[in-house]
């Protein structure tokens, strides 16, 4: 096809997703829906006009069909790369393995996408090598590990961690992964066979990559400095974009911890095991360096939970400038000059990379205790998390207090459109940008268009809403004692089948030690968050064939998919209004203050808003679900305020009952 030709095949959208068009002889069992016809419209329109998008549209639009057919349609109108990011794996396997090839087989051009992953989940066959060689010295007690890598590796053809049939320690991984700056490029003897080549030859001949938004921050970062991960690209896509503005905060923030350093340290030399690179170098003093560099560490980390003992109470986590003595600097400064020479004598040049490897990483410890201790950056909330098990990691963090700018700087300045999209992303009822304004402030969003689309679902029909409207207030020492007897009677009413989300740990696991008993009486299983299983384990075990209750927190209230009768009750036991007791929230709130708004209108109000709406979309997942979704915060009644959360919601039969039935 000529590219006249191309340029003259133009998408009617209407056409396209009507009854028995060409999407509905695509894709088996498909419906139209208007929705998802208008989002189609819309993505389309700002493609071409290059405009940024705002798009709610509910559960069931389909709305990454939606945005797909019309960017698949710019790249290969416009010549060029459209990316498109999720949040979620399960999101990406789903473009990449179902709805990508189906489109490639229906519509007009023949288009190729690839999947782009972070150059640590791929296998480096010289660092693996490398580590065969050095095992004894490196960690022996992985060598069946090493083995079955080396194995896997002559057989796979992707090369990326998601293949590899079982899950390394992560100190293996860390020693065969490829990485930025520990690569020999075309002077490798395996620059051919390459796994990451490979996936980059794959990328550059995309007109639609797939990516996550923690790679696509780190390459809009690198962009600034002249630099990219991906291919260039002109268009962006964000799904799941509710998720943004926390993978921004931790991309431009800082993270210490004491398990970091000591992986790093551990890595060069471990006195407990005596195994680590240097044991090979015959560099002595550089493990005597490594040492004091550990005791050093732990005296630094003490001294961390020491203040915070001390001021927890004052400041619940928040520090201030130079808060404690840096007693590690000034061992890690020697360790990487020490490390620095060793590399230059060298003469095995992979173990010169991988000493380099450290240096770099030495060099990245002692930029963050440099920006962190004297809290160079303004507008920033610095930080630290301490357990009371000792046992544990102490962190050390730092988050901007809104990272709209540096989004706006990255993000919306640089492409021509960039298209965001999710279930969630408004915090009201109205129409057109109502409501888009604290997720657009919160993202530095100013010039932009806005479409709120319903879910084609029939939600009169398939869910009631129940109210405990006659329950006292959730800060009422009374509450916790008649909400559990309400937990009892919906629980009862569906025979298990329910989520009960809550908005703390501490709350969670109250309610769980005073119903424990009462469901094992009525043989209903509890599945706890944070107690023995783990998140995804937790979902597994729901979706059985049983009588389940899930109680779960904040990962529960998003992102977790149940169809059918497995889930039919979800119990919000408070409103989700955000506590300010940790130090971001706290430092935000502060802030909205000082320049005289109001935090609970402004912040914690909208916030609320879009984290019960995605707590009440646990419910309805298909045209054909049913269930109850009960509300035990009678301040949805009592307060002004509570027709906000109502309102941004599907309108469904609501009854508010009173006490004793």
């Amino acid at each position: 096809m000529t590219n006249d030709e191309i340029q003259s095949i133009a998408l009617n959208i209407d056409v396209f997703f009507a009854p028995g068009g060409v999407i509905g002889r695509a894709f088996e069992g498909y419906e139209r829906r208007q929705q998802q016809v208008e989002m189609a419209r819309a993505v389309q329109k700002a493609l071409s006009t290059k405009r940024h998008l705002v798009t709610e549209a509910g559960t069931g639009v389909g709305k990454s069909l939606a945005y797909l057919v019309p960017a698949i349609e710019k790249a290969i109108l416009g010549a060029n790369r459209v990316v498109i990011s999720t949040f979620t794996i399960a999101l990406q396997e789903q473009l990449i393995n179902k709805d990508i090839p189906c489109l490639n087989r229906c519509l007009p051009w023949g288009f190729k996408a690839a999947l782009a992953k972070g150059k640590g989940n791929y296998l480096c066959k010289r660092r693996l090598e490398f580590a065969i060689r050095r095992q004894m010295g490196l960690f022996d007690q992985f060598s069946d590990a090493l083995s079955e890598i080396n194995n896997w590796a002559r057989r796979t053809a992707d090369g990326s961690l998601s293949d590899l049939p079982f899950i390394p320690d992560s100190r293996v991984w860390d020693a065969v992964r490829a990485e930025h700056g520990n690569c020999k490029g075309r002077k490798c003897g395996h620059w051919t066979s390459c796994f990451c080549q490979r996936a980059k030859r794959e990328l550059e001949n995309a007109n639609v990559i797939v990516t996550n938004h923690a790679l696509l921050f780190s390459d809009l970062a690198l962009r600034e400095e002249e630099f990219s991960i991906l291919p260039d690209y002109k268009w962006v896509i964000i799904d799941e974009a509710h998720n943004i503005e926390r993978v921004a905060e931790e991309h431009f923030g800082i993270e210490i911890s004491s398990g970091s350093v000591r992986f790093l340290l551990d890595g060069l030399y471990n006195p407990r095991t005596h195994k680590g690179l240097l044991v090979y170098t015959g560099a002595g003093n550089l493990t005597d360096m490594v040492v004091k560099a550990g005791e050093a560490a732990k005296e630094f980390f003490k001294s961390v939970r020491q203040w915070d003992e001390r001021h927890k109470t004052q400041t619940n986590g928040r520090c201030y400038k130079n808060f404690v003595e840096d007693k590690l600097s000034a061992q890690i400064k020697e360790l990487r000059a020490g490390l620095s020479g060793l590399a230059k004598q060298a003469k095995d040049e992979d173990e010169r990379f991988e000493l380099t490897r450290y240096v770099d990483k030495c060099v990245g410890l002692l930029q963050d205790l440099e920006a962190f201790l004297p809290q160079a950056k303004q507008d920033y909330v610095y930080w630290i998390e301490v357990s009371d098990n000792k046992r544990e990691a102490v962190y050390l963090k730092s988050a901007p207090l809104n990272v709209g700018a540096d989004v706006k700087r990255g993000l919306f300045d640089k492409f021509e459109s960039v298209i965001m999209t999710s279930a969630t992303l408004s915090s009201g009822g109205e129409k057109g940008k109502g409501g888009f304004e604290f997720f657009a402030g919160r993202v530095g969003l100013a010039d932009y268009d806005a479409v709120k689309l319903g879910s084609p679902f029939d939600y009169q029909k398939q869910v009631t809403i129940y109210i405990e409207g006659d329950l006292p207030e959730p800060n009422d020492e009374k509450f916790a004692e008649s909400a559990c007897e309400a937990v009892k009677k919906y629980v009862l009413r569906t025979q298990g089948r329910a989520f009960v989300l809550f908005t703390s740990y501490k709350m969670l696991g109250d309610f769980a030690e005073q119903l424990a008993e009462w469901f094992k009486e009525n043989n209903i299983e509890l599945l706890q968050q944070g107690v023995g299983l783990d998140r995804t384990s937790l979902l597994k075990r729901f979706k059985m064939d049983g009588r389940f209750v899930l109680f779960g927190t904040d990962s529960f209230w998003q992102g977790v998919d149940v169809a059918g009768e497995a889930l039919s009750n979800v119990i919000i036991v408070r409103l989700p209004f955000a506590v300010p007791d940790t130090p971001l929230l706290a430092g935000r709130l502060d802030k909205i203050k000082e320049e005289g708004g109001n935090p609970f209108a402004e912040y914690q109000l909208p916030l609320a808003i879009i984290k019960f709406k995605q707590g009440f979309g646990r419910l309805i997942r298909t045209k054909t679900d049913t269930g109850i979704v009960v509300i035990l915060d009678p301040r949805i009644l009592s307060k002004s305020y509570g027709r906000s959360f109502l309102a941004a919601i599907p309108k469904c039969k609501t009854e508010v009952v009173a006490r004793g039935r």
